[in-house]
């Protein structure tokens, strides 16, 4: 049987085990402690790091990406014809994610709010990337349960230790990783529920994760809401990406997220746009309705048009 050499919260070796358990793969895990590395694995681990992967044949490989693309080569891919074009993009998405890992590990670690809030900026462009992917997606079709379509893929393999991690973060401490992005949220959640993450890690990774994250941290003990931080910490983001779909509802981003694509697609339900949101394309199409305009901007609306065919906008 496989066996797959481990530090029990290490990102890299969960995506190992996450591609193996996805393809049904009998393996078997050895912990061991970074602090104290046995010789036999220093012997076979010439980086010293994990994950290691023993094959049935005895081998030990090493480097995640070469253990991933051996799992691929050996068992199969997950997915069937899939082009060599497609294959590169999958690698390239799944490269920005594995990038990140010790990204989010820095975060999660940080003591103070302004290297949490730098590091968490920096995090959330990643995030962020994929939200616009995926609304990108969801608009040339009806929308897939993951990254690519229904059915897992290695793109989902390789981000699931950041979104598991996101989600444990936001459980213990209320502070969502995810903020203001509606896309990656719901395929977070998507993820929760597909049962392959409980297959990836030890029965007491959450306990042996907030030892080590969540205790003595910035964010244990000073964990911001949405409404508080996001549109600090998303700055750009709030005025483009974030601006497609449901995320101008909670107040999460502010007017400047209003004046471009979000006037569009009842964005002024709600209050959540303002009254520069409505002086432009937004006028056009009922958008009046439902006093979202000022009277002012009514006027502006439709300055020559006494009775209105559309209803109540003037």
């Amino acid at each position: 049987m496989i066996k797959v050499v481990s530090f029990k919260i290490c990102p890299f070796v969960q995506r190992v085990t996450a591609a193996l358990a996805a393809k049904n793969i009998a393996f078997e895990v050895e912990y061991i402690s970074l602090k104290d590395k046995p010789q036999w694995f220093l012997d076979i681990s010439p980086n010293g790091q994990v994950p290691v992967l023993i094959t049935e044949a005895d081998t030990a490989l090493f480097e995640s990406d070469a253990i991933i693309e051996y799992i691929e080569d050996e068992y199969g891919s997950l997915e069937l014809d899939v082009t060599n074009e497609q294959r590169a993009l999958d690698r390239a998405w799944s490269y920005l994610g594995t990038k990140h890992y010790l990204a989010q590990c820095s975060t999660m670690r940080s003591q103070d709010e302004q290297t949490f809030v730098e590091r968490c900026g920096k995090l959330h462009k990643a995030f962020a990337k994929v939200e616009k992917q995926l609304s990108a997606q969801a608009k040339a079709s009806k929308g897939n349960k993951f990254f690519k379509s229904d059915s897992i893929s290695n793109v989902d393999i390789a981000w699931l230790p950041l979104l598991h991690r996101a989600h444990i973060v936001k459980q213990a401490t209320g502070h969502d990783l995810l903020c203001c992005l509606p896309k990656v949220q719901q395929w977070q959640q998507n993820l929760l529920e597909s049962g392959l993450i409980e297959q990836t890690v030890a029965d007491d990774f959450v306990e042996k994760f907030s030892d080590f994250y969540l205790s003595n941290t910035y964010i244990a003990e000073n964990a911001p809401s949405c409404s508080d931080s996001c549109y600090e910490m998303c700055g750009e983001m709030c005025s483009e990406e974030c601006c497609s779909d449901d995320c101008c509802k909670d107040d999460c981003c502010k007017d400047d997220c209003c004046k471009d694509d979000c006037c569009k697609d009842d964005c002024c339900k709600d209050d959540c746009c303002k009254d520069d949101c409505c002086k432009d394309d937004c006028c056009k199409d009922d958008c009046c309705k439902d006093d979202c305009c000022s009277e002012q901007v009514k006027a502006d609306c439709c300055p020559t048009t006494p009775t209105s065919t559309k209803g109540s906008c003037c």
